[in-house]
């Protein structure tokens, strides 16, 4: 698989596993999918991350990318106390519970996640493209390039 395929579909799988979490009635099945399409992500980020890594790719998207691959690591513990409802009796204030915190930092890492994936997909595939070559003019949005390589004339915005 290309690498910036990978790149973006682990965009795509993240936001499935969002989807899947928000589920209304959700269904033991949806669970073990959820848990296995996290295993999926840490795969995903991992390998992302050892690709970029053997790229010539900028540094900062190769740290985009370890800092992505964390948040997938960090994720498997916080999910395994949220299975077996770890904190969901202890009170700390105004009735929130210890599982509920651990649950909001749950769904926080899980936008975290989504947010540096893009980025790094978006910063790969742009400098693979040499897209930080071309300097645009104020006020201007040039087309995207076509399939064929010949550009139309942009026009200007007024």
């Amino acid at each position: 698989m290309k690498l910036y395929a990978a790149l973006y579909g682990m965009i795509w799988v993240v936001l499935l596993e969002m989807l899947l979490s928000m589920s209304p009635f959700g269904r033991p099945w949806t669970t073990y999918l959820h848990i296995g399409l996290g295993v999926l992500l840490i795969a995903l980020a991992y390998s992302n991350y050892v690709a970029l890594r053997a790229s010539t790719v900028p540094g900062r998207v190769k740290r985009v990318a370890s800092a992505t691959l964390g948040l997938c690591i960090l994720m498997a513990p916080l999910g395994v106390l949220i299975f077996f409802n770890v904190g969901t009796g202890w009170a700390i204030l105004f009735g929130i519970s210890v599982g509920s915190v651990i649950y909001l930092f749950h769904v926080v890492n899980a936008f975290a996640i989504i947010t540096q994936a893009a980025a790094a997909a978006i910063a790969f595939d742009m400098w693979e493209e040499k897209e930080f070559l071309a300097e645009t003019l104020p006020g201007e949005v040039p087309p995207a390039p076509s399939p064929s390589g010949v550009r139309p004339s942009p026009t200007p915005v007024k």
